[in-house]
């Protein structure tokens, strides 16, 4: 086992904020101080860079259990009007606290399984978004879907209210994973997903894989590769599993004497990088591959691509409002999070409340680490000058970057850091150097996954 891997699988965000959420302030702010820099942000760059909106539907058919988003399990259908007219009732509290029309960039429907609703009621969900807002010239709309509920009437729909871009949750093609992962779906079944997308008109098609998965090997990584290198994505989110059955109970279906070996686990992502480079695909961030002509490659050449709890994105908004049950909001020196069950997300909405269940205001410090680790989850470098970052703990960080040096994980400048290329593989570690907030209060109990 590489000495490298062993001594850096340690427990580690995968820093989609800073602060991370467990490491928010320990009582939620004031809804009155969120609007206001809510307020504040919206006022700078609504006009120009306009806004994300994040919706969430957390409605399944059935339990994936290697998942540990926030979902439903239901075959009820009547649950979806009543979700929709709440997520509208909740855009609309903000529509009434925003000082001018919102003029959105991103929309992104996450789940749960958007496609668990049905068109129509997808349609009444978007126009009743629209209606109180302006298109950016530059939106860009994308949806999670799964293969075996998307049908053309989903995809049609979808394209004819301004979505260009749809993520596929494949994870992987071997039958014995997929049994043990409740997430079942033939190669025939998405290769027809994929070209009803592209007959449909769709610009950029992604895959979601997973590797370190129950009964995964050598052999099965390969073979999965090759039949997404045989459909063609756009792009290919390629995510390490997070085994917390502690915050999961569906992940006790397996053990961990399932799961790969964090030697064998490391093998499948590298088989799994090397067919995709092999293949035309550039390792753009952690774990996300793009093709050459796609909006993710173009903008991690270009220094503009941006990451936020959605993941990586080229679009850069300072404000993102999240939707739905358990989404999160940023403008930029605050977050907040909305609760996380939907009896009492609605319940709240529908009393004219904003539903939030904790946040945190970032102060000086927090927006200071938060631009470097951006900069390296993004850029794969960052500099600094202390007299402008005025940020106490930022020697500290430096100092905590001289044994990645030594290892050969980063380069150390006068007043920068660059990571190298065997360093990508341990981003997480390099990004805690900088998680001020981490080191103050290290853990008791694991609340992180491994980071390699």
């Amino acid at each position: 086992m590489d000495p490298l891997i062993k001594k850096y699988n340690v427990a580690a965000p995968r820093y989609t904020s800073y602060p991370t959420v467990p490491y928010w302030d320990k009582q939620a702010p004031p809804v009155a101080e969120w609007i206001l820099r809510l307020r504040n942000s919206f006022e700078i760059s609504n006009e120009k860079d306009g806004i994300s909106v994040y919706i969430h539907l957390p409605f399944c058919e059935t339990l994936c259990t290697y998942c540990a988003c926030n979902t439903r399990i239901t075959v009820n259908h009547a649950v979806e009007v009543p979700y929709i007219e709440t997520l509208l009732r909740e855009w609309e509290l903000y529509l009434e606290a925003l000082p001018g029309k919102p003029v959105i960039r991103e929309i992104h429907l996450g789940g749960g399984t958007p496609t668990f609703f049905r068109p129509a009621h997808l349609r009444m969900l978007i126009e009743g978004i629209m209606l109180g807002a302006k298109h950016h010239p530059e939106a860009e709309f994308s949806f999670e879907a799964h293969p075996g509920n998307t049908t053309r009437e989903h995809l049609e729909t979808l394209y004819q209210l301004g979505f260009r871009r749809v993520s596929y949750g494949i994870q992987d093609f071997d039958i014995k994973v997929q049994d043990a992962i409740h997430r079942m779906q033939s190669m025939e079944q998405v290769r027809q997903s994929v070209e009803m997308a592209r007959q449909c008109g769709y610009t950029s098609v992604n895959f979601d894989l997973i590797y370190g998965l129950p009964f995964q090997t050598r052999e099965s990584i390969r073979t999965t590769a090759n039949h997404v290198l045989n459909l063609g994505p756009d792009r290919i989110a390629f995510y390490s599993y997070a085994h917390v059955p502690w915050v999961k109970p569906g992940q006790r279906k397996f053990t961990e004497k399932d799961l790969p070996a964090d030697e064998v686990k490391r093998e499948l992502y590298e088989i799994g990088r090397e067919l995709f480079q092999k293949n035309g695909y550039y390792d753009i961030g952690m774990d996300h591959f793009s093709l050459e002509q796609d909006s993710l490659f173009r903008a991690s050449c270009t220094g503009k691509l941006h990451r936020n709890f959605m993941g990586y994105t080229h679009n850069y908004t300072r404000v993102m409002i999240g939707l739905g049950v358990s989404s999160i909001s940023d403008c930029w020196d605050a977050y907040v999070q909305n609760l996380k069950t939907v009896e009492e997300y609605e319940q709240t909405v529908l009393a004219g409340k904003f539903p939030v269940l904790r946040g945190h205001l970032l102060d000086g410090e927090d927006l200071v680490l938060r631009k470097h680790i951006l900069n390296i989850m993004c850029r794969f470098r960052t500099s600094w000058d202390q007299s402008r970052d005025q940020c106490e703990v930022l020697p500290l960080c430096i100092e905590r970057l001289v044994p990645l040096e030594r290892d050969g994980l980063v380069r150390l400048g006068p007043n920068s850091m660059e990571v190298t290329l065997r360093g990508r593989t341990f981003l997480r570690n390099i990004c805690m150097a900088f998680d001020a907030k981490l080191w103050r209060a290290l853990p008791t109990t694991q609340i992180f996954s491994s980071a390699v």
